[in-house]
């Protein structure tokens, strides 16, 4: 691994015997900062191959374990607030090439969610239904309710990846042939940036992350794979043959980056080649987000406060 592709941690949450003392201000502050070194934002200068796959700062994998822990709770309690708020909604896009680690993340980062508040789906290749419509419809009937979180394990991006990459799956599709020209991309990604910035002027807040691992960590967690019996069903041939297509992968995920980060639906691309650090900063991304929504529990009136008041001493003053 090249010296380039390695970050140092600006701001990671603290040493594990530091963590209980942080307050809640200061947790929110430490997630902004620990987070917004891998947000894109608007930045149309991106370019992938200058974003870090790996991190070689200081911390044992014990405090970076802690400070996930930390981020794991801090996110169960904002869920709640947006939960019972039920005004806003959250969308967290994943992304990335096979191995990276996407499912481990959702798995971790989201591991103190309540279930009731939250949301997983997945999109493989598209079903003869879903070929019948717009290439966005199958993603759209998996949208988030208000209050709650939803999580794409890959989505409509796969439209401007794996079906540029391989653009025989476009001829495929049904699309009309006249409308299949050399513009087909960018039109996509307009179709896309139009999407995300309607579903936030409707109270989602789109976060997308890029899991942004190497293709030499990649090949060890392949053979790992083949190497641990419980890991084979991880793995088919199918994997390592799009291995050949990397330099492909990545253009496409720099041009779809590029085109379609925005400031109020941005891309993190996150070092992936050691899991636990992404998941702090995947939990980061997500905590600063919703600290940006300003939730609250709903407000009662003081009528209801008096009715609860009165339900109250009724059951103390119930006779056993």
């Amino acid at each position: 691994m090249s010296k380039k592709n390695k970050i140092k941690s600006k701001n990671l949450n603290g040493a594990s015997s530091d963590l209980k003392a942080l307050s809640k201000k200061e947790l929110l502050h430490r997630a902004k900062k620990f987070s917004e070194q891998y947000c894109v934002g608007d930045d149309k200068n991106f370019t992938l191959k200058d974003k870090p796959t790996s991190y070689f700062g200081n911390e044992e994998k014990s405090a970076i374990k802690a400070a996930l822990q930390m981020g794991v709770k801090a996110l169960a309690a904002m869920q709640d607030t947006l939960y019972a708020q039920d005004k806003w909604s959250v969308l967290l896009i994943f992304q990335a090439m096979d191995a990276a680690g996407k499912d481990g993340a959702i798995k971790h980062v989201m591991s103190g969610i309540n279930p009731q508040g939250c949301q997983v789906s997945s999109f493989k290749g598209p079903s003869s239904e879903e070929l019948d419509h717009d290439y966005l419809w199958r993603c759209q009937k998996h949208l988030p309710e208000r209050g709650r979180i939803g999580i794409f394990n890959r989505s409509y991006y796969e439209e401007v990846l794996v079906v540029r990459v391989h653009e025989q799956i476009l001829k495929g599709q049904k699309i009309p042939e006249k409308l299949i020209t050399e513009d087909i991309w960018e039109e996509r990604f307009q179709d896309i940036r139009n999407f995300e910035k309607y579903l936030n002027r409707n109270g989602t807040v789109v976060i997308k992350f890029f899991l942004n691992v190497s293709k030499e960590e990649q090949k060890r967690r392949f053979i790992e794979r083949v190497d641990n019996p419980d890991k084979n069903w991880k793995f088919s041939a199918a994997d390592a043959k799009e291995r050949g297509y990397w330099n492909d992968y990545m253009f496409a995920y720099e041009e779809l980056i590029k085109n379609t980060s925005t400031k109020k639906s941005p891309w993190y691309v996150i070092p992936a080649d050691n899991k636990y650090y992404a998941r702090i900063a995947i939990a980061s991304a997500i905590i600063h987000a919703l600290d940006e929504m300003d939730l609250e529990y709903p407000k009662v009136s003081e009528e209801k406060i008096a009715e609860l008041n009165a339900v109250k001493q009724a059951l103390l003053d119930e006779k056993d």
